[in-house]
């Protein structure tokens, strides 16, 4: 298979998946899957919860110490978390 044939692929799937208004849901998997990759495994044994609600995502740390100094990156880390998906999948996110 060629390049461009994958990306033909893969265009096609994207469409699909739009098309069914399954992509939204997809990349919200992922980037909640994504978050013990982006911040890693120390940050990620402090959470205990992530779910995302209309473009927040909501996460539920066991460090109050943590929670104050990821509130202070926030806006970096949706830009970094939205990047590594690949979409703009949340605007915000709230640490309880």
């Amino acid at each position: 298979m060629k390049r461009n044939d994958a990306e033909q692929i893969g265009k096609l799937i994207r469409s699909f998946l739009r098309q069914e208004s399954l992509e939204s849901p997809l990349n919200e998997r992922r980037l909640i899957s994504s978050w013990a990759e982006v911040l890693g495994p120390a940050i990620a044994s402090y959470t205990r919860e992530l779910y995302i609600k209309n473009q927040v995502l909501y996460v539920h740390l066991t460090s109050a110490a943590l929670r104050q100094e990821l509130m202070m990156g926030r806006d970096l880390l949706v830009r970094n978390l939205n990047r590594h998906v690949g979409a703009q999948v949340i605007t915000n996110i709230i640490f309880r």
